[in-house]
């Protein structure tokens, strides 16, 4: 009776560890030295496909792995990759290998980890590759350059070329940023076209690419490589309904003519890239010695530059628009000038277009006005307190909203708004219904005007003149200079001139130098207004300080002051010391 009960017992604790093993939350198998499954609980019967809730995948390497732990007769741990169609499982097993009962047995314990395997995935997607493009990163591209230099292998060449789309800014302001986006998946699409598998594309950042060539035969094949992807890229792209243009500017380093290190070799590609950019765009240039002499001084330049930003060291320089028939100042434009380390004042052409480039415009474009502002008293002194005051802002500013408007509110906290002109260049209006709808409104209700500056120069003048409600137009010193004995552009003037009479638009002739100029637009045209050299050169404050005009006879001497006796004063300007 007792060995009844003692037999019950054991039975009834038999079972109750029969089925903990079988509600346990991790998969469990028993199998013996054959492979035969002795056991299988719940969760390991899900794990494999044995339930029938869904097609058995294939065991093979599991079946593998335990031959392997039996064999060597100690435990080993495996990531199981179970797939499933396209679905997959990840399970993290311990093979453990025992003896019982004189039997060589198999225990083996799953966990699902697919869910942590698939965070641990995104995660290194994100790491590695572009979450856009789907190209590579940055990181991956430079190990694998690095990975070819640690051969250190001379005859082994190989090419790395530094891709920027070029105005892209202006696509993502025009089309937006869904189709900025989207261009730039179908642009790695075609770059990426008829790459080997030894070469290697990645994104490095919004427009940025790096593209490594390896193996290369010479300098050659490269660019006839590069000529026909650059004319591949000239094709439109088909957007969401829309035709969008885009070129690219290559610049390209060769191992080991132009460097021996990865970060070499990238910032020389980005240099010869640069002097693309500089030099016409949706081309390619090869590094040479002299781009890197270029990109040293450019750096002085910037360094400078910024510099001379922190510690405000900059100027205004003034020059008059000049009614060509009554002598009167019509009005005046704010040149910006710096002074370098050594005093000496620098015109804008050596760092307008770097302070764009740098992000500094803006503050530049704030610190011309407030010097303006400190300076009214004098500048009413000498041109008169009805001259307009001209500003110039950037392209890339007029097309930003949120520029335009702190510039909106910094005029009109001068008290005298109406006084400024804003001069933009053509290449403002590429988008001219967002300038006409959203940035013209501003300056319109604080009575600020419009001016086109270098008029004609641009692709889309007359355009410019029918959907922009401009107040005044400079044709560029390119049609002025010599115009008495130009023919040609006698008569793009007289078209002009008339476009603009029948607007209601005022005329200025830029770059007025000589009397026979003078003598021409006074007899043949109706132009009123004119600027330049003839009349007078630009005027710094400082100069105004140490003899300031007091009458409007005095003001009109300012306008007629002869040609040679300005350009004396504007060298003696020029080595202005603080």
């Amino acid at each position: 009776m007792n060995d009844n009960k003692y037999s019950g017992a054991n039975e009834a604790e038999l079972g109750f560890l029969k089925e903990i093993v079988r509600m346990l939350p991790a998969g469990l198998t028993v199998q013996d030295a054959h492979g035969e499954l002795l056991l299988v609980n719940d969760a390991a019967a899900a794990q494999l496909g044995m339930d029938g809730s869904r097609p058995s995948p294939d065991l093979a390497p599991r079946r593998e792995a335990c031959r392997k732990a039996l064999s060597a007769g100690q435990a080993i741990v495996t990531e199981e990759a179970l797939h499933d169609g396209a679905a997959r499982q990840v399970l993290l097993t311990t093979h453990r290998p025992v003896r019982l009962a004189g039997r060589e047995l198999l225990i083996s314990a799953s966990s699902d980890i697919t869910e942590q395997k698939n965070f641990e995935d995104q995660l290194f997607r994100s790491a590695y590759f572009d979450e856009l493009t789907g190209l590579p990163s940055r990181r991956v591209i430079e190990h694998r350059a690095n990975s070819l230099l640690a051969h250190d292998r001379s005859s082994e060449r190989f090419a790395l070329a530094f891709l920027d789309v070029d105005n892209f800014k202006h696509i993502n302001d025009y089309y937006g940023h869904a189709v900025g986006d989207a261009l730039l998946v179908e642009l790695s699409k075609r770059l990426g076209r008829d790459l080997r598998d030894s070469d290697m594309l990645s994104r490095i950042s919004g427009d940025e690419f790096l593209l490594l060539l390896s193996p290369i035969q010479s300098q050659e094949e490269v660019a006839e490589f590069m000529q026909s992807t650059l004319e591949r890229l000239t094709a439109p792209f088909f957007i969401d309904h829309s035709e969008v243009f885009a070129s690219t500017s290559v610049g390209i380093s060769l191992y080991p003519d132009h460097g021996r290190s990865f970060e070499t070799l990238r910032q020389n590609a980005d240099i010869a890239m640069y002097r693309i950019k500089n030099n016409g765009k949706g081309l390619a240039a090869f590094f040479d010695a002299s781009m890197e002499r270029e990109a040293l001084a450019r750096s002085k330049i910037e360094q400078s530059l910024r510099l001379a930003i922190l510690e405000k060291r900059f100027c205004c320089a003034f020059q008059s628009k000049v009614d060509i028939r009554t002598q009167a100042v019509k009005g005046i434009e704010a040149l910006v000038r710096l002074r370098d380390d050594e005093g000496v004042i620098q015109a804008p052409g050596s760092f307008i277009n770097l302070a764009g480039e740098l992000g500094l415009i803006d503050e530049l474009t704030h610190l011309v006005l407030a010097e303006i502002v400190k300076s009214i008293d004098l500048i009413n002194d000498t041109f008169g307190a009805e001259a307009t005051i001209s500003i110039n802002v950037a392209a890339k500013q007029a097309g930003n909203p949120e520029f335009m408007r702190s510039f909106a509110r910094a005029l009109e906290e001068t008290g005298f708004p109406q006084r400024f002109m804003i001069e933009v260049t053509e290449d403002a209006f590429v988008a001219k219904n967002h300038f006409q709808a959203e940035i013209l409104p501003m300056f319109r209700k604080l009575g600020v005007g419009i001016s086109i500056d270098d008029f004609g120069t641009g692709y889309s003048s007359l355009s410019a003149l029918a959907d922009i409600t401009a107040d005044e137009i400079k044709i560029d010193r390119s049609f002025i200079t010599d115009i008495h004995k130009r023919p040609r552009s006698q008569g793009i003037l007289r078209a002009i001139e008339s476009l603009s009479e029948a607007l209601g638009i005022t005329v200025i002739a830029e770059g007025l130098e000589s009397y026979e100029e003078l003598a021409y637009l006074q007899a043949a045209t109706k132009i009123r207004y004119a600027q330049g050299y003839y009349f007078s050169r630009p005027i710094f404050l400082e100069e105004l300080k140490l003899a300031t005009p007091v009458s409007s006879e005095a003001r009109g001497s300012v306008a007629s002051r002869p040609m040679q006796q300005n350009r004396q004063g504007y060298s003696r300007a020029s080595g202005y010391r603080r």
